[in-house]
Protein backbone atom coordinates (compact mmCIF):
# COMPACT_ATOMS: atom_id res chain seq x y z
CA UNK A 1 0.00 0.00 0.00
CA UNK A 2 3.00 2.65 0.68
CA UNK A 3 4.51 1.95 -2.82
CA UNK A 4 0.77 2.50 -3.96
CA UNK A 5 0.60 5.83 -1.98
CA UNK A 6 4.04 6.74 -3.27
CA UNK A 7 3.65 5.98 -6.98
CA UNK A 8 -0.13 8.45 -6.73
CA UNK A 9 1.86 11.34 -4.95
CA UNK A 10 4.44 11.40 -7.84
CA UNK A 11 1.46 10.67 -10.51
CA UNK A 12 -0.22 14.01 -8.77
CA UNK A 13 2.61 16.06 -8.77
CA UNK A 14 3.49 15.40 -12.39
CA UNK A 15 0.21 15.16 -13.44
CA UNK A 16 -0.46 18.81 -12.25
CA UNK A 17 2.72 19.87 -14.16
CA UNK A 18 1.28 18.79 -17.37
CA UNK A 19 -2.51 19.69 -16.64
CA UNK A 20 -1.32 23.36 -16.28
CA UNK A 21 1.10 23.12 -19.47
CA UNK A 22 -1.54 21.93 -21.19
CA UNK A 23 -3.72 24.70 -20.27
CA UNK A 24 -6.85 22.58 -20.09
CA UNK A 25 -8.79 21.23 -23.11
CA UNK A 26 -12.00 21.13 -24.72
CA UNK A 27 -12.58 17.56 -25.75
CA UNK A 28 -16.09 17.32 -24.54
CA UNK A 29 -16.00 13.00 -23.26
CA UNK A 30 -19.77 13.00 -21.97
CA UNK A 31 -22.59 15.03 -21.61
CA UNK A 32 -26.10 15.13 -20.05
CA UNK A 33 -29.46 16.71 -20.40
CA UNK A 34 -30.93 19.35 -18.43
CA UNK A 35 -32.42 17.98 -14.94
CA UNK A 36 -34.49 20.31 -13.04
CA UNK A 37 -32.89 22.98 -11.50
CA UNK A 38 -29.13 21.16 -13.22
CA UNK A 39 -28.43 22.24 -16.74
CA UNK A 40 -27.30 20.27 -19.24
CA UNK A 41 -23.54 19.33 -18.52
CA UNK A 42 -20.39 18.34 -20.41
CA UNK A 43 -17.30 17.20 -18.93
CA UNK A 44 -14.38 17.25 -21.00
CA UNK A 45 -10.65 16.25 -21.12
CA UNK A 46 -7.89 15.20 -23.19
CA UNK A 47 -7.11 11.24 -23.65
CA UNK A 48 -4.02 9.91 -22.88
CA UNK A 49 -2.43 8.27 -25.92
CA UNK A 50 -3.38 4.85 -27.07
CA UNK A 51 -6.82 5.27 -24.94
CA UNK A 52 -10.03 4.76 -26.69
CA UNK A 53 -13.14 7.33 -25.54
CA UNK A 54 -16.46 5.81 -24.87
CA UNK A 55 -19.61 7.22 -23.74
CA UNK A 56 -22.37 5.74 -25.99
CA UNK A 57 -21.35 2.35 -26.58
CA UNK A 58 -19.64 0.54 -23.69
CA UNK A 59 -20.35 2.74 -20.89
CA UNK A 60 -23.47 2.98 -21.83
CA UNK A 61 -24.28 -1.15 -21.45
CA UNK A 62 -22.83 -0.97 -18.17
CA UNK A 63 -24.44 1.82 -17.05
CA UNK A 64 -21.38 4.72 -16.59
CA UNK A 65 -21.82 8.12 -18.19
CA UNK A 66 -17.96 6.84 -20.12
CA UNK A 67 -14.92 4.99 -19.95
CA UNK A 68 -11.42 5.03 -21.54
CA UNK A 69 -9.67 1.86 -21.97
CA UNK A 70 -6.22 0.65 -24.03
CA UNK A 71 -6.98 -2.46 -26.26
CA UNK A 72 -9.84 -4.48 -27.22
CA UNK A 73 -12.79 -3.66 -24.87
CA UNK A 74 -12.79 -6.44 -22.54
CA UNK A 75 -15.93 -6.03 -19.91
CA UNK A 76 -13.72 -6.40 -17.40
CA UNK A 77 -13.23 -3.32 -14.84
CA UNK A 78 -9.78 -3.63 -14.24
CA UNK A 79 -7.63 -0.99 -15.99
CA UNK A 80 -10.36 0.52 -17.34
CA UNK A 81 -10.98 4.19 -16.32
CA UNK A 82 -14.68 5.25 -15.52
CA UNK A 83 -16.33 8.27 -15.30
CA UNK A 84 -19.66 8.71 -13.67
CA UNK A 85 -22.23 11.92 -13.07
CA UNK A 86 -25.06 12.24 -11.12
CA UNK A 87 -27.21 14.70 -9.14
CA UNK A 88 -25.84 16.51 -6.51
CA UNK A 89 -27.59 15.28 -3.00
CA UNK A 90 -24.95 15.38 -0.28
CA UNK A 91 -24.70 19.15 0.76
CA UNK A 92 -20.16 18.57 0.31
CA UNK A 93 -17.43 16.56 -1.69
CA UNK A 94 -16.22 15.42 1.68
CA UNK A 95 -19.78 13.97 2.39
CA UNK A 96 -19.78 12.18 -1.16
CA UNK A 97 -15.97 10.52 -0.21
CA UNK A 98 -17.79 9.52 3.53
CA UNK A 99 -20.45 8.13 1.98
CA UNK A 100 -18.54 5.96 -1.09
CA UNK A 101 -15.76 5.03 1.78
CA UNK A 102 -18.74 3.50 3.92
CA UNK A 103 -20.38 1.66 1.42
CA UNK A 104 -16.63 0.51 -0.01
CA UNK A 105 -15.47 -0.75 3.46
CA UNK A 106 -19.44 -2.11 4.25
CA UNK A 107 -18.59 -4.93 1.49
CA UNK A 108 -14.91 -5.54 2.43
CA UNK A 109 -14.59 -4.49 6.26
CA UNK A 110 -10.72 -6.12 5.42
CA UNK A 111 -10.12 -3.61 3.00
CA UNK A 112 -8.01 -0.77 3.37
CA UNK A 113 -8.92 3.25 2.34
CA UNK A 114 -6.69 5.90 2.19
CA UNK A 115 -7.54 9.71 0.84
CA UNK A 116 -4.97 10.83 -1.65
CA UNK A 117 -4.22 14.95 -2.84
CA UNK A 118 -5.83 15.66 -5.98
CA UNK A 119 -4.79 19.05 -7.72
CA UNK A 120 -7.25 19.30 -10.73
CA UNK A 121 -6.91 23.56 -11.42
CA UNK A 122 -10.77 23.33 -12.65
CA UNK A 123 -12.60 22.15 -10.05
CA UNK A 124 -12.02 21.19 -6.12
CA UNK A 125 -11.61 17.12 -6.26
CA UNK A 126 -10.74 14.54 -3.45
CA UNK A 127 -9.43 11.28 -4.04
CA UNK A 128 -8.87 7.65 -1.97
CA UNK A 129 -6.92 4.39 -2.67
CA UNK A 130 -9.23 0.98 -1.52
CA UNK A 131 -7.21 -2.07 -0.95
CA UNK A 132 -9.50 -4.79 -1.33
CA UNK A 133 -9.05 -8.14 0.59
CA UNK A 134 -9.57 -9.33 -2.97
CA UNK A 135 -5.89 -7.58 -4.17
CA UNK A 136 -7.93 -5.32 -6.38
CA UNK A 137 -6.97 -1.90 -5.93
CA UNK A 138 -9.18 1.00 -6.78
CA UNK A 139 -8.61 4.48 -7.12
CA UNK A 140 -11.12 6.96 -6.73
CA UNK A 141 -11.26 10.88 -7.99
CA UNK A 142 -14.39 12.50 -6.76
CA UNK A 143 -14.98 16.39 -8.25
CA UNK A 144 -17.18 19.24 -7.87
CA UNK A 145 -17.98 21.52 -10.83
CA UNK A 146 -19.89 23.90 -8.15
CA UNK A 147 -23.36 24.37 -6.82
CA UNK A 148 -24.67 26.30 -10.28
CA UNK A 149 -23.80 22.63 -11.60
CA UNK A 150 -26.23 20.62 -10.14
CA UNK A 151 -23.73 17.75 -10.51
CA UNK A 152 -20.83 15.81 -8.89
CA UNK A 153 -18.53 13.19 -10.52
CA UNK A 154 -15.97 10.69 -10.13
CA UNK A 155 -13.53 9.05 -12.20
CA UNK A 156 -12.26 5.29 -10.81
CA UNK A 157 -9.97 2.54 -12.22
CA UNK A 158 -8.95 -0.38 -10.51
CA UNK A 159 -6.22 -2.75 -10.72
CA UNK A 160 -5.11 -5.85 -9.47
CA UNK A 161 -2.44 -5.63 -6.91
CA UNK A 162 0.20 -6.95 -8.43
CA UNK A 163 -0.09 -5.57 -12.08
CA UNK A 164 3.12 -4.67 -13.10
CA UNK A 165 1.70 -1.98 -15.52
CA UNK A 166 0.21 -0.15 -12.52
CA UNK A 167 2.94 2.95 -12.48
CA UNK A 168 1.60 4.02 -16.51
CA UNK A 169 -1.76 3.17 -15.47
CA UNK A 170 -1.79 5.62 -12.61
CA UNK A 171 0.25 7.90 -14.88
CA UNK A 172 -2.49 8.55 -17.42
CA UNK A 173 -5.00 7.99 -14.92
CA UNK A 174 -3.88 11.15 -12.29
CA UNK A 175 -3.23 12.98 -15.89
CA UNK A 176 -7.14 12.50 -16.57
CA UNK A 177 -8.66 13.04 -12.92
CA UNK A 178 -6.55 15.96 -12.26
CA UNK A 179 -7.25 17.90 -16.20
CA UNK A 180 -11.05 17.11 -16.04
CA UNK A 181 -13.62 20.57 -16.86
CA UNK A 182 -16.84 20.87 -16.14
CA UNK A 183 -18.61 23.06 -19.09
CA UNK A 184 -22.67 24.04 -19.30
CA UNK A 185 -23.50 21.54 -22.79
CA UNK A 186 -25.14 23.15 -25.49
CA UNK A 187 -26.59 20.83 -27.90
CA UNK A 188 -25.15 21.98 -31.81
CA UNK A 189 -28.52 22.32 -33.52
CA UNK A 190 -28.68 21.00 -37.65
CA UNK A 191 -28.24 23.19 -39.98
CA UNK A 192 -31.68 24.45 -41.60
CA UNK A 193 -32.67 23.12 -44.30
CA UNK A 194 -33.41 26.08 -47.44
Amino acid sequence: MRRVLMMLALCVGAAGVQAAAAGGSDDVLAHGVRDGAAPAWAIAVASPPGWTRDCCTYAKAIGVDAVLYQGEWTGKPERVMVLNVWPRKLSTLADELAADRKQYLRRDPQGKATDIRIHNPHMPCQGVVYEGSDHVDDVVVFCDPGTASGIRLSWSMSFADGDPGKRPLLDAFMRVATDSGYQRYVALSAPKKP
